[in-house]
């Protein structure tokens, strides 16, 4: 197994055992319905007399044979291994620490502790193209065909799983079932925008000194384009970098110090293909 390869397991087992954390000690003993898997089983269990980590598996297995189809194999293969240390986890869970009420005694605390949680987990294999199972696949197939947003796709499909939770509760849980699905799409997005890395458009006339500090300072590229400024009709040089984004704020605090005089824009992206970082030759 090489290094990134185990990296991406080692980062799927950390995010795998924290949304394990968030739907067992937050989401089942508080009864909240959210539009997730867990949530569906949590309605199952009160008709078939299986357990929400069997059930969990089993709906588990034809999601994920959608997500090899219409995903990738790359994807469908993590996401097998994150579908097995789900109800795995659970179940060490349900041996070790029987739960049978909520932790926090309230839930809207419950709600808002499982909602930042499992989106902070999610949002770790989104990053590394892996989900955590569940609806996460049928919300990533929807992205992928539709360019939208991860956390919105999820949102979409998790409000028709939620209205599955009229059938064993009351109209209260459902409507705590939807805006803690909203929630938890928001919070997605804006955790994998924290992942995701930037595109810096740098307008300046020391742009040779701002080039030296990307390239030699902090080890990536820089493309230089030629810009013609519209109003003065004058040539001026860009610098476009890919980076990290606490490598941005670095760079940000470095063209601060500097006082230049630069025009700065930025905009996320969602994936980035071959080599994109500066070695030095030895």
């Amino acid at each position: 197994m090489n290094q990134n390869k185990l990296r991406d397991v080692c980062l799927i087992t950390i995010a795998m055992f924290v949304i394990s954390i968030s739907i067992y000690f937050f989401l089942i003993p508080s009864g909240i319905i959210v539009g997730s898997i867990s949530g569906l089983a949590m309605v199952l269990n009160q008709i078939i007399p299986l357990s929400i980590s069997v059930i969990t598996l089993i709906l588990n297995v034809g999601l994920l044979i959608l997500g090899f189809i219409f995903v990738g194999k790359e994807f469908a293969s993590k996401s097998i291994y994150t579908s097995i240390l789900l109800p795995v986890f659970l179940a060490v869970f349900e041996f070790l620490f029987p739960v049978s009420t909520s932790l926090t005694g309230n839930s809207v605390y419950d709600l808002i502790s499982y909602t930042l949680i499992i989106a902070f987990g999610q949002a770790i294999l989104f990053n590394i193209n892996a989900s955590s199972g569940g609806l996460d696949i049928v919300g990533k197939i929807i992205s992928k065909y539709s360019h939208m947003e991860i956390g919105k796709a999820l949102t979409l499909c998790g409000f028709i799983t939620s209205m599955t939770s009229i059938l064993v509760y009351d109209i209260g849980t459902l409507i705590v079932s939807l805006i803690g699905t909203y929630a938890n799409g928001i919070a997605i997005d804006y955790f994998i925008g924290g992942f995701h890395k930037k595109k810096i458009c740098i307008l300046s006339d020391e742009y040779q000194t701002i080039q030296e500090f990307i390239m030699h300072k902090m080890q990536r590229g820089v493309t230089i384009y030629k810009a013609t400024g519209g109003y003065l009709n004058e040539e001026r040089t860009e610098l476009v970098t890919i980076m990290t984004t606490s490598e941005y704020k670095k760079l940000l605090d470095y063209l601060h110090r500097a006082n230049f005089q630069a025009f700065v824009t930025v905009s996320t992206v969602n994936e980035v293909i071959g080599t994109w970082n500066i070695h030095k030759k030895r």
